[in-house]
Order: structure tokens, then sequence, then C-alpha cells
């Protein structure tokens, strides 16, 4: 027998194709999205403005199937983490930060990272595979919807989503774009574009395939002001120097349809990249470049030997970007004693806690209507 077609896998269009060589009218692929995005339904039969025939024939040949969660926790700060299941032993692992009304949402795009940032756990477990389409939007269907339950049209848990968990977005570039496709489209989960915002290293030739296909928010992980410290802490750099890499930002947001600031990612290392002259450094790089400073205090993980720098070194660099006249924020660190902090996600659990969690989850899914 046929594996079964998982429609979450489908984008609009291939839904659009599907039902088509069904014999069925196109609109068919917006009901299913609006019943499976929007609503979070799982279960065909319960798609009440489809046919009783259709629905049928539809639930013999597929299902809408996320990643399995095996693993839940949450911090004492209200983030929560979940480690997801996408087969073959291989994990991953998706954070929600809680603020105030905003509900961020940190995915991830592959089972571990070959960027391999010398700061980050996850490139240290090396690179596994990209995840499909229906394990990245599963993300946020996971999180919408708690485990099934079913929500009211219009309805909307998560407010932002960032492609910024384990995995360089740019080197999974079909999945991640089609996904972004359905966290803007209305009649799935409705987000701005200013609200979905990918996070990358700097891989030049994506970033400049996805201005001509995509206008959602881009963040740079440029972490240092020069290429001789920067080649060191990301190497992808010595393939994309800092120089061509703003070029191709800047040719980004030249292309978006409204103006567009942008936002670089500096994580500061105790005595690497915190010293005021590296501080003179990046104002220099910067001067002509509308852009906002988000300062990322180094989070600790087991076999690195970097450590955070004093909240009065982070101040410093901050106040002296400040009056050079920069935005800069300092990301508070959130969900570190559950190790979903920046650069902490690692995708691992142990056996027992799997064989806990995996139980655990069954029935919840069991008490819950889907």
């Amino acid at each position: 027998m046929a594996p079964k077609i998982n429609l979450m896998g489908l984008t609009k269009d291939e839904l659009s194709e599907y039902f088509l060589n069904l014999g069925e009218k196109e609109y068919r692929a917006t009901q299913i999205i609006k019943w499976m995005h929007q609503r979070g339904v799982s279960d065909i039969s319960n798609m009440t403005d489809l046919s009783k025939e259709l629905r049928e024939s539809l639930s013999k040949k597929c299902e809408i199937r996320a990643p399995e969660v095996i693993y839940e926790r949450d911090s004492k700060d209200g983030t929560r983490k979940w480690v997801v299941s996408v087969g073959e032993g291989d994990l991953i692992e998706m954070v929600l930060i809680p603020e105030g009304k905003r509900a961020t949402l940190c995915v991830s795009s592959q089972v571990g990272c070959a960027i391999d940032c010398s700061f980050c756990a996850t490139g240290k477990q090396g690179f596994s595979r990209n995840l499909t389409l229906a394990e990245i939007i599963g993300q946020l269907w996971i999180a919408e919807n708690s485990f099934g339950n079913s929500r009211k049209r219009g309805e909307r848990n998560i407010t932002n989503v960032v492609m910024m968990g384990m995995g360089e977005p740019l080197h999974n570039f079909d999945p991640v774009v089609k996904a972004m496709e359905l966290m803007l489209d209305n009649n799935a989960y409705g987000l701005s574009k200013r609200r979905v915002t990918l996070s990358t290293s700097g891989l030049v030739p994506q970033i400049d395939k996805l201005s001509k296909l995509s206008d959602v928010s881009l963040t740079i992980s440029l972490h240092a002001p020069n290429d001789k410290l920067r080649d060191e802490l990301v190497p992808v750099n010595k393939k994309y120097p800092i120089k061509t890499l703003l070029k191709s930002v800047t040719n980004y947001v030249d292309q978006c349809s409204d103006s567009r600031v942008t936002t670089f990612e500096y994580i500061l290392i105790d005595r690497v990249n915190d010293s005021l002259e590296l501080a003179t450094e990046l104002a220099d790089l910067l001067k002509d470049f509308p852009c906002k400073i988000n300062l990322i205090p180094f989070n600790s993980f087991s076999d690195s030997a970097y450590k955070r720098p004093s909240g009065n070194r982070v101040k410093r660099f901050q106040e002296f970007l400040q009056s050079k006249g920069y935005v800069v924020t300092i990301r508070s660190t959130r969900g570190d004693d559950i190790m979903a902090a920046c650069g902490q996600l690692v995708g691992k659990v142990n056996d027992r806690t799997r064989r806990k969690e995996r139980k655990k989850n069954k029935e919840l899914i069991k008490t819950k209507s889907i």
C-alpha cells in the first residue's frame, strides 16, 4: 500500500494541482488550508464544508501529520521548549518566548547545522539533513494548537516567527521559503512580513535569490566588525566576506516594498569581541547602513571555552554604540535554565525522558478533540 500523502507538506499551489488531478475544483485547496492551518484541524473527517464522499476519499489517501513532540518543558521565565522527532533518530528543538502581548516562536530549519559558528552548540553536533516543509511549518502548527486543540477561525496564539532555531535557513532554501509563504498566507497563519524574520549567517547568493521572492524581515548574524575575527567566529565569512555581505543586504532592502531597517545580531563573548576598539570598528562599518544592532550576551554550553562578558562590559559596548546614534538593544536571556537560549539548541534528550514524554503526550492527545 502506498504511503499516505501528508497534506501539511504541500503548498497552496501543490494542493490546487492535487485537487485538479482528482477532478475537484481548485478552491478545495483553500478550504483544506483554512481547516489545517487556520483552525488547527488534523482530522479530515471533521472538515464539514467538504462532501462526505470527498472526506472519505481523502482520508484513505491523505493525512495531516505534524512532527512528533517527545519533550516539552517550561522555563521559570515562561519560555517553552519542545524537542521534536523528525524520524530516524533525528531531533530538533523549537522555542516559544512570550513577552506581554507578543509570543515569538523560534523555528528550526535543519537537523544540526553545517555552518559551525564557534559560539553555537547546534553547529558542534554536525549536520544531519534539511527539514521538509511539513517539518518546518509543523513546528508552528504544534505551537499554535498545543497538542491538537482546535482553534476558532481567526484566533492566533503566535504573533511572531523567527527562523533562528537549529540550522542555517538559507541552506534549506525552498522548504523555508514555502513555509514562510504559508506563515504569511491570510488563509493559513496570516502573519505580516514584518513579523516573520529570517536570520542568516550570510549566504550571499541565497540572500540575492530571496530578494526576488520575498521581503520578510532579515537579520544578519554578524558578530564581528572585521573579516579576520569573523572568519574565526563565523567560518562562512571566508567565502562571503563582510563587504560582499553588506552589498547583498543593501540589495535585499532595496527590493523590499516598504522602508526597512536591517537587524544585525552581535553575540558578545568575553575578551573576544566585546572591546571598545571593536565597538568603534562596528560603528564605522555600519555608519551608512539603516540598521539596528541586537547585542546577545554569550550563552554557555558544554565543550565551549567561551565565557559570558560581565554586565558592565555589555552595557559599555551598548552605550558606546548608542553615543554614535545607533538603536541598540540587549537581548534578554530567556530559557537558559532549560537550555533554550540563543546558541544552546542541540536537539537531545536521554532515552528515559524520551519514553516518559512520549507516553505523556500520547495520553494528552487522546483526551483532546482534534
